[in-house]
This record gives structure tokens, C-alpha cells and sequence, in this order.
């Protein structure tokens, strides 16, 4: 495992027992980031109009197409901990 891999993989778990909760905005680009380092680019269809949540995740994650993965990590790596993780 790539020492990025293994700092990715650590972020999120800190991620998930950060000392304040970050705002929405901040918790979107985190699940953008993660889900770019770990899946690649977005897939499946777009979740339904109604569904205001899971479409700006998608949304978020969207405007990552074509980010790197290991760039993504990075980023990842290098937000959770400004966040304090």
C-alpha cells in the first residue's frame, strides 16, 4: 500500500471524530474528495429532484470529473487535517 493510500485511509477515519463539525459546504467538498481518491469519477444517474442531499453530493462530486485520484487523496489528506483530524 502507497504511504498516500495509507494517510488517505487514516484521514478518514479522523474525519469522522473531528473536534467541530464542519459546515455543509465543507462536509460536501469532503465527500467530493474522498469519494474521487477512492471511486475515480462520478457514476451512476443523478439522484431524483427530490432528493436535495444526495444531489448535491453527486453535484459536488460531479465538478471533480477528471481530478486525479492521487491529487483528490491529497487534497483530501491535506483538508481533514486543517480541520484539525
Amino acid at each position: 500500500m502507497s504511504d498516500l493510500t495509507s494517510k488517505f485511509e487514516e484521514a478518514a477515519k479522523k474525519a469522522m471524530n473531528l473536534p467541530e463539525r464542519p459546515d455543509n459546504d465543507t462536509l460536501l467538498k469532503l465527500y467530493a474528495l474522498y469519494k474521487q481518491g477512492s471511486s475515480g469519477d462520478v457514476s451512476g444517474p443523478k439522484p431524483g429532484f427530490f432528493d436535495f442531499v444526495g444531489t448535491a453530493k453527486y453535484e459536488a462530486w460531479a465538478k471533480l470529473k477528471g481530478t486525479k485520484t492521487e491529487e483528490a487523496m491529497q487534497k483530501y489528506v491535506d483538508l481533514v487535517k486543517k480541520l484539525g483530524g
